[in-house]
């Protein structure tokens, strides 16, 4: 079984993240003497696969963790699972075989629904542990409480809670359907994407859209249009999709940044297609695929089809 595409819609949640219940002093307790429970072994980020899913270990399994995170139930099987990250020396006692521990970006794209949301949500929480264990105002180490979703400073008591960063991604279309991509200067030669960045204080999305493709590319756009969104913890993103206008007719003058961007082109279906061997393009795990392969009309490793045209 292979996750849904990110631009597919979810008809609702597939992890019931039972925030209610992270409040009980005896969470953990509790979960841990189920033997419906289950453990998502974090190791560097990385955790336990087999046959294209997580390989989850039963509570009798569990070893010394340096964080314990309640995830919640899966909404199919009502299975709940915690996830537990592990120091070098534990992660080797559970499996000393480091080609059975699996990153999201190698992994991701072959896991189901359940397990890829899984998987995502407790990399996600642990990047955050790791990045906030003071307190931001005093520098005193924090204690983390309620299932892992909190961290309390213990000097002042303040709460301080886990931080998404919002980013826009954008695909940009011309008056003849063409797609703008961009190749970023961190990049390896001739890969490209369509133009991403961060929303900034005080900025609506939309409003992050028009911005970023004109600072990136120098190109005026508009009518941002949602398209969908994909969480990305690397280390704490969720990247939201739009698709815009371009503003000018014609032949579009373009302008990279020079800095972020060195180089930005229109590609048309049969060009992405003809220049398929020379061209990377975006890992299939990603939004920015998923975005691509919709302007595209199909697999990316296909001819293009045909455009149906109204008369």
């Amino acid at each position: 079984m292979t996750r849904r595409t990110a631009l597919e819609p979810v008809t609702g949640p597939v992890v019931d993240r039972d925030a209610e219940r992270r409040t009980r002093p005896e969470l953990f307790d509790e979960l841990l003497q189920d033997p419906a429970t289950r453990l998502l072994a974090l190791w560097r980020g990385r955790t336990l696969a087999r046959d294209a899913a997580l390989d989850l270990i039963s509570p009798d399994r569990q070893t010394t963790a340096l964080i314990r995170v309640y995830l919640g139930r899966t909404v199919v099987g009502d299975v709940p699972v915690i996830a537990v990250t592990l120091t070098d020396a534990a992660a080797a006692e559970l499996e000393p075989d480091e080609s059975r521990w699996v990153s999201l970006r190698e992994a991701g794209a072959t896991f189901g629904e359940t397990d890829y949301a899984l998987f995502t949500e407790a990399v996600a929480i642990a990047n955050w542990h790791e990045s906030h264990t003071h307190c931001p105002r005093c520098g005193t180490p924090t204690v983390v409480e309620q299932g892992g979703w909190v961290r309390r400073c213990f000097v002042d008591g303040k709460e301080v809670f886990p931080r998404t960063d919002p980013a826009i991604i954008v695909r940009v279309l011309d008056d003849t359907d063409r797609i703008l991509l961009g190749s970023n200067a961190m990049w390896e030669n001739n890969r490209w994407s369509i133009l991403a960045g961060f929303v900034e204080p005080g900025e609506s999305f939309e409003a992050a859209v028009l911005r970023e493709v004109h600072e990136e590319a120098g190109v005026v756009c508009t009518s941002p249009r949602y398209l969908g969104s994909q969480p990305w913890p690397f280390p704490a993103s969720v990247m939201i999709g739009f698709e815009a206008r371009a503003v000018a007719q014609g032949e579009v003058p373009t302008r990279p940044d020079g800095q972020e961007i060195l180089a930005v082109r229109w590609f048309s279906r049969d060009e992405l297609w003809a220049e398929r061997d020379d061209l990377k393009l975006p890992m299939s795990l990603s939004i920015a695929h998923a975005i691509i392969t919709d302007w595209y009309g199909g697999p990316l490793d296909e001819p293009p089809r045909p455009r149906q045209t109204t008369a």
